[in-house]
Parts: C-alpha cells; sequence; structure tokens
C-alpha cells in the first residue's frame, strides 16, 4: 500500500509543478497583452483567462490538494513522522519546511490569479519572469533533499542553492537584454 501511496503522492506533485510553472507564463502572456491594440488585447486576455482558470482549477488546485494527501499519507504510513525531528530526519524536515514554502508560493500565484480575473495587471512581465523561476528553486531543493538525503552537507547544499538562484538570475537579465 505504501507503495501505491508514494506514486500517487509523486504524480500529483508533477501535476502540481506543471501548474505552478505554466500559471506564471500565463501571467506574463496576459499581462503583455496589454502592450497590443484594444482589440488585441481584449481577445488575448479573454484567451488567457479562460486558460488560467482551466488550469489553476482543473489541474493546479486539484494537484496541490493531493498531494498533500497523498504526501501525510506517505509521512505516516512510511513511519517518517517517527524520525522527522531525529538528526537522521533532519533531511525530511528540512524537505517539509520548503515544502511549506511552496504552499506560500502557491497561495501568492493564487493572489495574482484573483488580481488578473479582476482586471489588475500590478507586476511587469519581467517580475513575473523573476517570479516563475521561484517554483523550480523549490524544486531543485526539494529533490535534492529527497534524492541526497544526509549525504549533501548543509553548508555545501546551500551553497548549491544560492548559485543556482544566482544563475537563474543572470539568466533572466541576458533573456532580456537579448529580448530588447
Amino acid at each position: 500500500m505504501y507503495e501505491y501511496l508514494k506514486s500517487l503522492h509523486i504524480i500529483f506533485i508533477v501535476t502540481w509543478f506543471a501548474g505552478l510553472f505554466y500559471m506564471p507564463r500565463l501571467f506574463i502572456y496576459a499581462t503583455e497583452a496589454g502592450d497590443k491594440t484594444e482589440v488585441e488585447c481584449k481577445i488575448l486576455r479573454e484567451q488567457f483567462s479562460i486558460m488560467m482558470k482551466r488550469l489553476w482549477y482543473g489541474i493546479t488546485w486539484p494537484s496541490a490538494i493531493l498531494t498533500l494527501i497523498f504526501g501525510l499519507s506517505v509521512l505516516f504510513h512510511g513511519n517518517w513522522d517517527k524520525v522527522v525531528f531525529d538528526v537522521s530526519g533532519r533531511w525530511l524536515l528540512v524537505k517539509l519546511i520548503f515544502v511549506l514554502f511552496l504552499y506560500v508560493y502557491h497561495f501568492s500565484l493564487h493572489r495574482i490569479f484573483k488580481q488578473e480575473m479582476a482586471g489588475i495587471y500590478r507586476y511587469s512581465s519581467n517580475q513575473l519572469r523573476i517570479w516563475n523561476e521561484v517554483a523550480t528553486i523549490f524544486l531543485i531543493s526539494i529533490v535534492m533533499l529527497v534524492v541526497v538525503k544526509q549525504s549533501l552537507s548543509f553548508v555545501w547544499g546551500l551553497v548549491g542553492l544560492i548559485l543556482f538562484v544566482l544563475l537563474l538570475m543572470s539568466a533572466i537579465r541576458v533573456y532580456k537584454r537579448i529580448r530588447g
């Protein structure tokens, strides 16, 4: 039973991240539609609105909820709850903290989604591009913690994460310059 729960947990993590990766892209497209003519902007934003609603309510939210349900099932069926505060389970505690922040990120996207559904476009496409990369940082951090566990030193893991973030930010700057 444990393996089935774990498999379902992983499947819904993948679909949840698919939504977390694509939703900010739709925010960017809807924001950039504001640079078009009034007619084009209206048509594009209506289409992006439909796409956002379907993605958010049809895939992203259900996947976030099912990830949580199956994640808790794996935690308790695998007796991971017994080691989370032990030295050997420290990786799991750090992972759960990252997961908590991932849900905070999810709720921040929900807030942006609600704003854009109300016709409020507060953020520039560049700000949204940067915000889009936050999910990537969470994905890498969580997967690394799960796979390498104790063999990854906290300091080297943190240094690697910081270097990765700097690399992402540099890539965004380069993209912005190339795009003009």
